[in-house]
């Protein structure tokens, strides 16, 4: 369950983060309001998980969705660039959001 809280916690970051793009500098009320309820959905959320969750894998998976997905919706909706260098490093984030979870908090990955 607490992974499952933590991704919800970490689509909730994306939203955020683009509610507050949209939010035009918090001068638009209704994306300045999604913003706030995301951002405190989102960090109850993760908090929630880390009850179960070490700090170091839940705040880096957390963060690692919230980059990923950020990402996504600036490629997807906002025609934000999708460089080689750019995929390269959403790729290199994916690969240690996944060693971070197959890691188990334990040291190196217990596969």
């Amino acid at each position: 369950m607490a992974w499952f809280i933590l991704a919800i916690a970490g689509v909730l970051e994306v939203v955020w983060a683009f509610s507050m793009k949209k939010s035009a500098g918090f001068t638009l009320i209704t994306p300045t309001l999604i913003t706030i309820v995301a951002a405190a959905a989102s960090f109850v959320l993760l908090s929630v998980s880390m009850r179960a969750l070490p700090l170091g894998t839940a705040y880096t998976i957390w963060t690692g969705i919230g980059a990923i997905g950020a990402f996504a919706i600036g490629v997807a909706v906002l025609g934000e660039a999708a460089t080689p260098g750019r995929l390269i490093a959403a790729a290199l984030i994916i690969a240690g959001i996944v060693l971070m979870k197959l890691s188990g908090g334990q040291g190196w990955p217990s596969l």
